[in-house]
């Protein structure tokens, strides 16, 4: 478990096949690396690896072949040529921003980048490929003022349509700047995770509309007691 506010950049170098080593880069890499261990589950642009071997600057982990197709991380030219690293969530820290769970729902594209005086306002839309999971896992979960985590950090949806094919998230300076979001170019990829919590909410929902409510008769009020 994760809380989408990242810690260091870092690059990912393929070692051939599920595998992959990724370098910890940036103020924020000695702090990543003094406490890394065996074992640790670390979020990389918002996938959930696990460290297999830890190396001087960084750490190898394999990906499974479901991370493999949901995410951009195997796919050297949609990656970002930096990407986003964070530990896991210890319990008692602070949650700065939401529960961000590593398994990436989909891939979605940057339509548009607009700076303003006081923010970046960034759009996000669905790609053609990859319809039908934004559809079943990010459509549902767009909600104005909502969480949506994008390559791993935890953004609020300022805006987003009727239909959920697109939203707009207004990031902070400095955001901005400590994350792989500046070096996005309108049509670049990212892996995008819908809120947990709205997932659980929507399956409830839908589960509640699936099941067949009963024909309330004359015979249903008696055998419950009704007459």
């Amino acid at each position: 478990m994760f809380t989408g506010l990242i810690q260091a950049l870092g690059t990912v170098k393929a070692l051939g096949g599920d595998r992959f080593a990724i370098d910890i880069q940036g103020h924020g890499a000695s702090q990543v690396m003094s406490d890394l261990a065996l074992g640790d589950s670390v979020a990389v642009d918002g996938v959930c690896l696990t460290v297999e071997t830890i190396a001087e600057q960084g750490f190898v982990a394999t990906a499974s072949p479901e991370t493999l197709k949901r995410t951009i991380l195997g796919d050297a030219v949609a990656r970002s040529n930096w990407v986003n690293i964070e530990t896991s969530l210890r319990v008692g820290s602070k949650i700065g921003g939401h529960f961000v769970s590593g398994h990436v729902d989909t891939i979605g594209a940057l339509e548009k980048v607009v700076e303003t005086a006081r923010a970046w306002e960034l759009w996000f839309t669905a790609i053609a490929d990859y319809q039908a999971t934004w559809d079943m896992n990010i459509s549902p979960c767009l909600v104005s003022k909502g969480s949506i985590a994008v390559n791993g950090i935890s953004l609020t949806v300022a805006e987003c349509d009727r239909l959920g094919q697109w939203f707009k998230v207004a990031v902070i300076p400095h955001t901005y700047a400590e994350t792989n979001l500046a070096y996005l170019k309108p049509g670049s990829w990212v892996n995008l995770e819908g809120d947990i919590l709205a997932k659980y909410v929507q399956r409830f929902v839908s589960y509640q509309r699936e099941q067949k409510a009963p024909d309330i008769g004359l015979d249903f009020l008696q055998e419950h007691g009704y007459l």
